[in-house]
């Protein structure tokens, strides 16, 4: 059966219908824009579309905090570069820790890379020495990525005895600064012997090592290599031949245990680096004898380097201790010449 309709009841229909089409459209409309305001800013950024969150790059020893109690970010920078999406890189090193062995180098490496602009490789690469054969791109890939703005450094050192080093170190960049950190060529020549015979227990004493024939007095045996390697002068005498003095700047490892943050300041400065890492980061361990880091960021116990750091010496004949300091005594000058740095090695 049919219903007429009359036109009023059509009109009426057709206004109710556009007002509800209206009243939904208003409800949508402000929902939209209620959740866009909700949502923050950078999600717009089409920079960061996809993005992969930059990678915390860990270091062997606790970095220690940077900060002062009313600072928000010592580097703005590179939180800048953060938010615009920009990853790290791997890069060449533009400086190296060329030696010397037991002199200090690995505690110069990890004082200096808590600075927030330092990246450093975290073991030795060796690759002017033992790898060169394999590349450029094999020595890239094994630096850490840095930022724009970031320092590479990488310590292997035996770069300072290896006679081919300093030639491919310049063909590499002719800009790269080296650092030495030198020690009294006799304390360092125990130390050095003091880690081999930790190796092996049945090692020879140190005495019985030093001369020719092993008896005490007679010449000293510079092919044995504790006790060649403390010719420092033979050995910078090659590196001059590629590279200034002025790109070489020499750390005293007694006064890097004594008092750090004087050679950290020299160390900053010629690195080009601002003088952040400071006294306030150390303490001295009296058991250990060595410098530690004094607060670690996110941890507040003291970190000091590894067990092999600061191990003790075995007994030496004050006599033998005595032979050694009268033959590197002249080598010992030459050395202070070349470098117009005393040491006061006696």
């Amino acid at each position: 059966m049919d219903f007429p309709v009359s036109k009023k009841v059509l009109v009426a229909l057709l206004v109710l219908a556009n007002i509800s089409f209206y009243i939904t459209f208003l409800f949508n409309s402000c929902l939209v824009s209620n959740i866009s305001k909700s949502i923050p800013k950078w999600t717009h950024n089409p920079v960061v579309v996809n993005e992969v969150p930059l990678i915390q790059y860990s270091t062997s020893v606790r970095v220690v905090s940077l900060l002062e109690a009313n600072e928000t970010d010592i580097s703005p920078k590179y939180r800048l570069l953060k938010e615009q999406g920009l990853r790290p890189e791997r890069q060449l090193p533009s400086a190296l820790i060329i030696g010397v062995k037991k002199g200090g180098t690995r505690a110069l490496l990890e004082f200096i890379r808590i600075h927030p602009d330092v990246r450093a490789a975290g073991s030795e690469v060796h690759f002017f020495d033992k790898n060169y054969g394999k590349g450029f791109q094999w020595y890239r890939n094994h630096m850490p990525p840095t930022l724009e703005g970031q320092l590479t450094i990488e310590k292997t050192p035996s770069y300072f005895i290896t006679k081919e080093a300093a030639r491919r170190v310049q063909m590499m960049n002719p800009s790269t600064k080296l650092l030495v950190v030198v020690r009294d060529p006799v304390t360092r020549a125990i130390s050095d012997y003091t880690q081999a015979a930790s190796k092996k227990p049945e090692m020879k004493r140190f005495e019985d090592l030093v001369f020719v024939n092993g008896t005490i007095g007679t010449i000293v045996d510079t092919s044995w290599g504790p006790i060649k390697l403390g010719l420092y002068y033979k050995y910078l005498t090659r590196w001059l031949k590629f590279f200034p003095l002025s790109q070489l700047l020499f750390i005293s490892g007694e006064r890097l245990i004594l008092d750090p943050a004087i050679e950290l300041k020299r160390v900053q400065d010629f690195l080009g680096l601002k003088r952040v890492v400071t006294e306030k980061h150390f303490y001295f361990n009296t058991t250990k004898g060595f410098p530690c880091l004094f607060k670690s960021e996110g941890h507040s116990v003291p970190h000091c380097l590894g067990k092999t750091k600061g191990r003790n010496h075995p007994f030496v004949n004050p006599l033998v201790m005595q032979k050694l300091r009268d033959f590197y005594r002249p080598f010992n000058m030459r050395f202070y010449q070349m470098t117009g740095i005393n040491f006061g090695w006696a």
